[in-house]
């Protein structure tokens, strides 16, 4: 049997099955980038909710993990080298389940490069514009008399969109055909935006028709379905 007793967070959140993949989590945007591929990927894991509620990611034991304090992470019993590996930061830890399952990511370098710059523009605009807009919209923000920052994220937000849109005319995915970690990492970004988000109607989202339909083709894979609810909240 695997011993990860040497990592802290285990004391926390004790593995049941230490010798596989440890996913620490909870079902929001960045979150659900790791559940779905692990759905997806159909590597054994095991599930751990880390609870904002309690504070859970500024514990010792999970700072132990990720010193950012921010979910995901993972513990790999098998790492690449056959030790274990801890992981934060969802971006990276797509990468590595991708390389880990030889799934979701292009073989050819051209096509792996091009999947992996989709990847970044979620890291780097999706990811945080969609989120202040949230902040703006339905959070402490939407109480500000000043309405110039909620304007500022909504045009943003509409200007990514655009780039989405006219990116995904004629594909089914970003990449043609081949569904890839590019796609994976903006669902849950996408859809809480037109949801928990409330923003459907400032963004104009309707009007983003390949996204629309992007969207809900990812919507209807079973292992997104499953992926978007783990871990369940207590």
């Amino acid at each position: 049997m695997t011993d990860l007793s040497d990592f802290p967070i285990t004391r926390r959140w004790p593995p049941r099955r230490p010798d596989v993949l440890q996913y620490y989590g909870l079902p929001t945007p960045n979150g659900v980038k790791v559940s779905i591929m692990l759905e997806e990927t159909g590597l054994p894991y095991e599930v751990h909710l880390v609870d904002f509620a309690t504070n859970d990611q500024k514990s010792p034991e999970f700072l132990s993990l990720n010193p950012n304090g921010k979910i995901p992470a993972i513990l790999d019993p098998h790492g690449p080298d056959g030790s274990p590996l801890g992981l934060f930061e969802s971006g990276a830890i797509l990468l590595y389940l991708a390389e880990k399952s030889g799934k979701f990511l292009p073989t050819s370098a051209g096509d792996r490069w091009h999947s992996v710059q989709w990847l970044m523009f979620q890291m780097g605009g999706l990811g945080p514009m969609f989120g202040q807009l949230g902040f703006f919209n339905k959070f402490a923000g939407r109480e500000w008399e000043d309405k110039r920052p909620l304007q500022r994220y909504v045009d943003e937000s509409k200007r990514l969109l655009g780039v989405m849109d006219a990116a995904l005319e004629g594909r089914r995915w970003f990449l043609g055909d081949e569904y890839t970690v590019a796609d994976i990492s903006m669902i849950g970004w996408v859809r809480n935006l037109i949801t928990f988000y409330e923003a459907r109607e400032i963004t104009g989202f309707d009007g983003f028709r390949h996204v629309a339909k992007w969207l809900e083709r990812a919507l209807e894979r079973p292992a997104v379905q499953r992926g978007l609810t783990i871990p369940a909240r207590g």
